[in-house]
């Protein structure tokens, strides 16, 4: 018998000179600008970048701990994570396929011929035993990368899994400050339409006392009652807004909706916010947003893909050997003269079948080209996204003032028409038309204080800002 072993250096030796087919992975061109057309103007006052944990910089500790619990509790999370779990999963399985396959078995068996199979043997020499220990081994020479590429396409897969984990992180925290802020900009609607209402109520009182003194009319008593009660019907509509926002924050993380209804009524203000956000240059951002990462890795594992199905065009050799005992009796297992072995070159070439193999290079080609427009399509929204965010978030800082500057003015406008009421200098129609306008204009003021807030908060999370250095699952890939 001819032995392989003076083969196995060599063919180790071609293994690891072989190079793989089909084309290596380059990273496409992202044909950024320079810098975003929406970006404020430079200031003396310096911006604030991008954090880690941009939720503390808002020094609310109500929001800091639901950002904690919604990271560790949310069930979308847990979803990603067992993605995340799988596809790293999948990356070790076809890391294994790098290194011989190596198993083991044993029989016994215990067979006897009938009298017609074994026609004038005695009863005693038809029966058989047997048996035997083996351990076997294969392993496919890797000499067109077909492995290799397959373990390149699983791990970009794998890495691709934990940046859609970290975009998922980005859309909850996201949601959870968003809906946090809306939450405490209705309580502060609420609070000033019951503020309001309580002003009108005492307008009220004042015009019925005229009244039953025999100096007012029925119809001032009328109209002031009017605007009361249309002021008061605001109020459980807002109130039926903020409790679904209660529920929401509830379910993000993790809990039944009514489970953070004690907490979340206790008022507090909205955040104070930064003067300046910094949105980096275009090139910056695209670096950090984990969903532009996770195309691009896509991307790689679908030109790792079109190496795989390429490597079908050329012959694949496996190397497979055996070890083994066998008997027919049990005690001489493991004896010298029951030694078995064999050492085996296998060569598989479907060239026969290129017509199935081409066309499978043709559809991993076609992969490869969607998940390029894919690429550059989630490039140009995340370029949208950001310039969207900072125009919003700048309009919205100017409405801000303007709205804060009209509160003041109609509140006291509010006081100065109620002084001339009762010095008998305006009638009721000026008092009643102040007050309505002071409750607009504080109610318009709060809600834009509101949309200037979770505009901060749009801006941040376009900026990829606290998604990074939140969990680096990139790092654990790499040590799969």
């Amino acid at each position: 018998m001819v032995s392989l072993k003076p083969l196995v250096p060599a063919l180790a030796a071609a293994l690891l000179a072989a190079c793989a087919v089909g084309p290596d992975f380059v990273r496409p061109t992202s044909q950024a600008p320079d810098t975003f057309t929406r970006a404020e103007a430079p200031s003396a006052v310096a911006a604030t970048p991008a954090d880690d944990e941009f939720w503390r910089r808002f020094n609310d500790p109500m929001l800091t701990s639901l950002v904690e619990e919604a990271l560790a509790a949310n069930h979308d999370l847990r979803v990603a994570l067992s993605r995340y779990d799988h596809a790293n999963a999948l990356l070790r399985g076809a890391r294994f396929d790098q290194v011989p396959t190596i198993t083991a078995q044993g029989t016994a068996s215990d067979t006897r011929l009938s009298a017609d199979q074994a026609a004038g043997i005695s009863r005693a020499d038809r029966d058989n035993k047997s048996y035997s220990v083996n351990a076997q081994a294969a392993w496919e020479l890797d000499f067109f990368g077909r492995v290799r590429r397959n373990v390149e396409a699983e791990r970009a897969g794998a890495e691709a899994s934990a940046q859609d984990l970290a975009a998922a992180q980005v859309a909850i925290v996201g949601e959870v400050a968003r809906t946090y802020f809306e939450l405490r900009g209705l309580q502060e609607r609420l609070h000033v339409a019951t503020d309001n209402a309580a002003n009108q109520a005492e307008t009220l009182r004042l015009v019925q006392a005229r009244f039953d003194a025999g100096r007012g009319t029925e119809f001032d008593t009328s109209r002031a009652r009017a605007q009361l009660e249309a002021t008061q019907a605001n109020v459980p509509a807002l109130e039926a807004l903020a409790a679904v926002s209660e529920h929401r924050l509830a379910v993000l993380t993790g809990r039944p909706p009514g489970a953070l209804v004690a907490d979340l009524d206790r008022v507090a203000p909205l955040p104070a916010l930064p003067d300046r956000l910094d949105a980096g240059t275009p090139g910056a951002l695209l670096r950090r947003r984990p969903d532009v990462a996770a195309a691009e890795l896509r991307l790689h594992s679908a030109t790792a893909r079109i190496g795989v199905a390429t490597a079908d065009l050329f012959p694949r050799f496996t190397l497979g050997g055996l070890i083994g005992t066998q008997a027919i009796d049990s005690s001489a297992l493991f004896e010298r003269d029951s030694e078995t072995r064999l050492v085996a070159l296998g060569i598989d070439w479907s060239f026969l079948d290129a017509g199935r193999v081409r066309a499978r290079i043709a559809a991993a080609d076609a992969d490869a080209e969607g998940d390029l427009a894919r690429y550059r399509q989630t490039v140009l929204l995340a370029l949208e996204d950001t310039e969207n965010a900072l125009v919003i978030h700048a309009r919205a800082r100017v409405e801000d003032q303007h709205r804060e500057q009209a509160a003041v003015d109609s509140a006291n406008a509010a006081r100065l028409a109620r002084v001339r009421y009762e010095a008998g200098a305006a009638d009721l129609f000026e008092v009643l038309d102040a007050e309505r306008t002071r409750l607009q204009a504080q109610d318009a003021f709060v809600d834009a204080r509101t949309r200037t807030t979770t505009s901060v908060v749009a801006l941040y999370k376009a900026m990829a800002g606290g998604w990074p250095g939140r969990m680096p699952l990139r790092e654990k890939v790499a040590r799969q």
